[in-house]
């Protein structure tokens, strides 16, 4: 019973990585009915500018206080990191947005292997890492000589993610820009008609999809320690399940995918061979399509005619 407990912990952590990466997915896809296929390597990228901001506040400007340090890299790689996915946006997918449906989604192939590329030339192919941080954690359960622990590293994750997808509801759901969203999601061409302005409201849905990016990217290298040029096919991966697991244009759904990813992954990592937990992963999104088509939050598409 204590390693289920605490498998749930890591796997809460894991999957909250996950649904922040998901909600990138779905809310392009939401939106324009593209794909992606780029939004990993994003995260990618924003986790080594967090590690390069990390090191150039603590190693040259020597900022001692590692709260102060972390909040100044989560903003930077939310910075950098949503001017990145808007120029992308503005250069390899704007101008094939009016093109056969395959065009911008072998654009966003295209980008994620420059990004990968691009990275592995800058820094190198090794593993990047930092030195270990928020050491420091809470003993739940200490019984039968196993200790059930829930450290600050992961209550940062939780309370983060919490914060950052409450805040990002209520925009969606209750200001200008959430309803010029939903009126884009809708309808791409009446919205237009009605005054939306459609290239700006995708190009802020990009923005905020890399921001959210960059934080999973921020708290991975938290959580983690380490990072290679390599790690945003894998979470890209799994996030895209996530998204099409819990209903792809549904943000709770993309929270709820990510989530159960996350304890999929641990619970089968725990229980069964760590060899074989992607495979579990993905053969409950297979057997969840064959049943539920739309996943587990997502609305029926119905044709217009």
């Amino acid at each position: 019973m204590d390693v289920f407990i605490q498998q749930l912990i890591n796997g809460l952590t894991l999957g909250s990585i996950y649904g922040l990466i998901a909600i990138g997915y779905t809310m392009v896809f939401g939106i324009i009915g593209m794909v992606n296929f780029a939004h990993g390597d994003v995260f990618m990228v924003s986790a080594f500018i967090a590690l390069i901001a990390f090191l150039v506040l603590t190693s040259w400007i020597g900022i001692g206080s590692i709260w102060l340090a972390l909040l100044i890299v989560l903003v930077v790689a939310m910075l950098l990191t949503s001017v990145l996915n808007w120029a992308i946006e503005r250069l390899a997918y704007r101008p094939l947005r009016g093109s056969f449906r395959l065009a911008p989604l072998i654009s966003a192939i295209g980008m994620s292997i420059f990004l990968m590329n691009f990275v592995q030339v800058a820094q190198g192919p090794r593993n990047k890492s930092i030195p270990p941080l928020l050491t420091g954690e809470f003993v739940l359960m200490d019984g039968g000589g196993y200790q059930v622990t829930l450290s600050y590293k992961q209550l940062m994750v939780w309370a983060v993610t919490a914060v950052l997808l409450a805040a990002f509801w209520w925009v969606v759901s209750r200001t200008a820009l959430g309803r010029a969203q939903r009126a884009c999601e809708q309808d791409q061409k009446m919205a237009s008609l009605l005054g939306v302005d459609v290239d700006r409201t995708v190009s802020i849905t990009f923005v905020i999809g890399a921001a959210l990016a960059a934080v999973a990217g921020t708290m991975y290298l938290m959580y983690y320690g380490v990072i290679s040029f390599a790690d945003g096919f894998t979470p890209g991966v799994k996030a895209f399940t996530a998204a099409v697991l819990g209903g792809i244009g549904s943000l709770p759904g993309a929270v709820v995918g990510g989530l159960l990813i996350g304890l999929v992954e641990t619970l089968w990592s725990a229980y069964f061979s760590i060899d074989y937990k992607d495979v579990a992963a993905f053969s409950i999104l297979a057997i969840t399509l064959i049943f539920l088509p739309q996943g587990l939050l997502g609305r029926p598409e119905v044709e217009k005619v």
